[in-house]
């Protein structure tokens, strides 16, 4: 991670779960980090449990379905701490439904954050990484989900936008390498996390892995020597067979 000290990561979904984990881990690391999410005073709770550490962290509050919120925080990033180095697009939700009974709102909101929000964050993110010359590494926290044809019982919408992350992931990867860019892309899959989002919807005594082991796995991906990209990693609590 030492290539890492003092280069900038944008981290969405920060304010709580995997994505605080993430945040707390990289500025440990040294990195400048900007955390990004609604509920702005819980990445200030951050900022303050933080301002120690090796790196620093920059609280920014962002509706993920705001083109214009997104745009904001790059022009903040621009002018202040030059290019994003990595991108971390961790930023979710999860609607537990049937199809059947699931209203418009929340389906769109599933696609807006998971899949609309995602593809901005990573275009823009590629593109602060062309205008500096910089290598960069984007990724994308992914699902297990992502990888199910047939998805699981009440879950649909939400398969779906992570099947469209895994398919828009490889396809970012592959377009950057025909360019001979130095940006590597990863898609990242979690198994079942103990986070506020799914403490809403799977049951207690599941095996679950903790934000932490997400968070670790990210580090050993952004750890690997130039050349080398991990394009897809899954990772799953021992006896997670949920789906």
């Amino acid at each position: 991670m030492d290539k890492w000290e003092g280069k900038v990561a944008l981290v969405t979904g920060a304010s709580a779960g995997i994505g605080a984990q993430i945040v707390k881990d990289l500025v440990k690391h040294g990195m400048k980090v900007v955390g990004v999410a609604r509920r702005l005073e819980k990445i200030q709770e951050l900022e303050k449990e933080l301002k120690n550490c090796k790196g620093e962290l920059k609280a920014i509050r962002c509706d993920i379905t705001s083109e214009e919120d997104i745009k904001n925080v790059f022009a903040w990033i621009e002018n202040n701490w030059g290019a994003v180095n990595v991108l971390v697009n961790n930023a979710a939700t999860l609607t537990l439904q049937p199809l059947s009974d699931c209203n418009t709102e929340a389906i769109k909101s599933m696609f807006d954050t998971n899949v609309i929000g995602l593809s901005i964050f990573a275009r823009e993110s590629v593109n602060s990484m062309k205008s500096h010359f910089t290598e960069g590494h984007i990724i994308n926290i992914n699902s297990y989900v992502g990888h199910l044809i047939f998805g699981v019982k009440g879950m649909a919408p939400y398969c779906a936008t992570k099947n469209a992350v895994t398919v828009l992931t490889e396809s970012l990867r592959r377009e950057l390498g025909a360019n001979n860019q130095t940006i590597k892309v990863t898609s990242l899959s979690p198994g079942l996390v103990d986070t506020e989002m799914t403490g809403m919807v799977i049951p207690n005594g599941l095996p679950q892995l903790k934000p932490k082991d997400v968070s670790d796995t990210l580090i050993y991906c952004l750890s690997t020597p130039p050349g080398i990209n991990i394009t897809e990693l899954t990772v799953m609590k021992v006896g997670d067979v949920i789906f």
